[in-house]
């Protein structure tokens, strides 16, 4: 059988090859994203393979479904890139894959750390030569309470990192699966000095950390996103930064990210202004939706889109 994976940097295309020759298929490896005018690239397989960075338009989606391609597996957790319904309705079924949560629950540590620490002052004015010490003293984690939004399997991995430096930890989640202390969402915000977002985004949960319930958060609290940006309402969680009303964020996604994230832009007008006036503050720290980005989590992502594609195909003629 045949897959046609698009949006392969090097690195990918040489994990699709060697995972599809292990597992029987004959893969077409398609550098750009795929779009309504490359669509075309993948007639005579049913099977594609996707990339999470770019949305797929309903015209793309049409124009798969008129050169025969009935599944999609995109290379990542969400899938809110995709118009589910009207994939339906075309005739394409759409699936996801699971990666080593430990790339994300990682990263999201790290970006806890260097939030607490004041690390983005810190490594600017080491960059300039300016080594005295921060104004701003750090706070260790013992010391503070972590609210947990979302304990699936990303979250619960940022729970077990979390409760071995000994803070204490509350989760929120419509189906409470971990051993940390359930709770409101609304208690979960206002008893957290920092708050991190790991559900998926959906239409319930657009803008879950919204105006109202980033009011209620302690004075002095962060929030950590490295979920998906309309998680939060960007603009509310701006107003509070500026106003000096909340400690600090440290955001791996962000509304509006698209066109921007995964390009160099050093000589290019940015035009989220909100993006722009995050970065200009001392105690926000923002990277282009990395967290999921290690050697084991391209390897797990690769191979389990490989294995959807063959297990459709499989269900498909048996």
């Amino acid at each position: 059988m045949g897959v046609t994976a698009f949006g392969c940097s090097q690195d990918e295309a040489a994990t699709f090859r060697d995972m599809a020759a292990r597992l029987g298929v004959s893969p077409t490896i398609v550098e750009a994203a795929v779009c309504e005018t490359n669509a075309e690239l993948a007639r005579g397989d049913r099977c594609i393979s996707v990339s999470h960075k770019t949305q797929i338009t309903n015209a793309t989606l049409l124009a798969l479904g008129r050169v025969g391609v009935e599944y999609i597996s995109t290379r990542s957790i969400g899938c809110d890139h995709i118009d589910l319904k009207y994939a339906e309705r075309v005739g394409i079924s759409v699936g996801n894959v699971a990666y080593s949560p430990d790339s994300v629950g990682d990263y999201t540590l790290m970006l806890i750390l260097m939030a607490v620490r004041d690390a983005k002052s810190t490594i600017r004015n080491s960059d300039a030569h300016d080594y005295r010490l921060s104004e701003t003293r750090g706070k260790e984690l013992r010391d503070l309470t972590v609210g947990v939004i979302g304990t699936g399997r990303i979250g619960t991995a940022v729970i077990h990192r979390l409760q071995g430096f000994g803070c204490r930890v509350l989760a929120h989640d419509r189906r409470p699966r971990t051993c940390a202390p359930h709770v409101p969402l609304d208690a979960l915000v206002a008893q957290s000095d920092i708050v991190t977002l790991h559900t998926p985004l959906t239409a319930d949960t657009h803008h879950l950390l919204d105006r109202r319930r980033i009011a209620r958060m302690k004075p002095g609290a962060y929030v950590v996103n490295t979920g998906r940006g309309p998680l939060l309402d960007t603009e509310a969680l701006l107003s509070a930064l500026e106003s000096g009303r909340l400690g600090g964020a440290a955001l791996d996604v962000l509304e509006g990210e698209e066109g921007i994230f995964y390009a160099d832009h050093r000589n290019r007008h940015i035009e989220n202004k909100v993006l722009v006036r995050l970065q200009r503050l001392p105690n926000v720290l923002i990277s282009p939706h990395s967290a999921y980005y290690t050697e084991r989590a391209l390897s797990d992502t690769v191979e389990n889109s490989l294995i959807n594609c063959v297990n459709f195909e499989r269900g498909r003629t048996a």
